[in-house]
């Protein structure tokens, strides 16, 4: 134990060891007092009060001891149990406590290195890091911005914070100049950039979801998800159409996944293949491209994921693709 604990227990303890002290005395006065019943004792201690305390120590006789010790004890446990239920008031906070901020409030919630934080005004600033060395202070990165147009908050806040280059963005610019003011800011301290453009095309990148299908789970989820952005609102009817859609488009993507060149496994085939699929309703024999291909590839791999799903859907109405 550190010499400032044990300081700090004394000076806790002190009084009720010298009341404990004195009190060992008037156990004396009381082992000394003559009588059997409790007001005789009582009236002879009077007369042995000061028989006990002509000597200044304190007497060592046990029971005596035991007097100190229970005096001791009892005070503290009044004083503990006195605190404990007693009333917390807050005078002159009986409207609340809030109030403004300063520097030294925000002080710990900033990190040392200015461009590890997010920049919230001119002298206040909250730190990136999720692990502070006081971990009371970490502190979600969410910031809300509320202004009307043209009040600055692309200007003033967005783009200091950009500039930090402290982490990975992804940013909405709909005006187009966020891109073109703090883009080559952004190439030169090592930024990739990617631009998803849904108004012109011809200035974005584009994504293929077939590069990140592996399995025939991905390939469910891909179709799954195709039919669901791509369905008109209000849409409904026969349950039989969807899952005839469902079970060609799963065919069609897996049979691209296994058996087509990897230049080939884009939505661009698939729309290719789609086109083909045309059915003579006259002739219950016809065969379109498609049907050749898996006709090909049921001679090859008989139990294949995307033949399995095609003959599925060819137990279907032979019109269901008819133009």
């Amino acid at each position: 134990m550190t010499t400032k604990k044990l300081t700090k227990l004394l000076a806790l303890y002190l009084p009720y060891i010298l009341l404990g002290l004195v009190a060992t005395n008037f156990g004396e006065a009381w082992r000394l007092a003559e009588g059997k019943e409790l007001g005789d004792k009582i009236m002879s201690m009077m007369g042995t009060i000061p028989v006990a305390f002509a000597n200044p120590l304190p007497s060592l006789h046990p029971l005596d001891l035991l007097v100190g010790l229970c005096c001791g004890a009892g005070l503290r446990l009044a004083v503990y149990l006195r605190g404990k239920n007693a009333k917390k008031y807050r005078h002159g906070m009986e409207y609340g406590s809030a109030r403004w901020g300063n520097a030294k409030d925000i002080e710990p919630f900033m990190a040392p290195k200015f461009s590890d934080n997010i920049i919230l005004t001119k002298t206040e600033r909250l730190m990136m890091s999720n692990r502070p060395p006081d971990p009371k202070n970490a502190r979600n990165k969410n910031v809300l911005v509320v202004g009307g147009s043209g009040s600055g908050k692309t200007r003033f806040w967005l783009k200091p914070n950009l500039l930090q280059c402290h982490s990975s963005y992804v940013v909405t610019d709909p005006k187009g100049s966020i891109v073109v003011e703090c883009g080559n800011a952004l190439l030169k301290n090592g930024y990739k950039l990617k631009i998803l453009n849904t108004i012109n095309f011809s200035k974005s990148m584009h994504y293929n979801p077939f590069a990140y299908v592996h399995s025939e789970k991905d390939i469910l989820k891909l179709v799954t998800t195709l039919m669901t952005n791509t369905k008109g609102e209000g849409s409904g009817g026969d349950p039989f159409w969807e899952k005839s859609e469902r079970l060609l488009l799963t065919a069609l993507i897996a049979y691209l996944h296994y058996e087509a060149p990897v230049e080939e496994q884009n939505f661009a085939t698939l729309l290719e293949m789609l086109n083909t699929m045309q059915v003579l309703e006259d002739d219950e024999e016809y065969q379109n491209p498609v049907d050749l291909l898996f006709e090909e590839l049921a001679k090859k791999k008989p139990n294949s994921f995307a033949g399995r799903q095609y003959k599925l859907y060819k137990l279907a109405a032979g019109d269901i693709c008819s133009k």
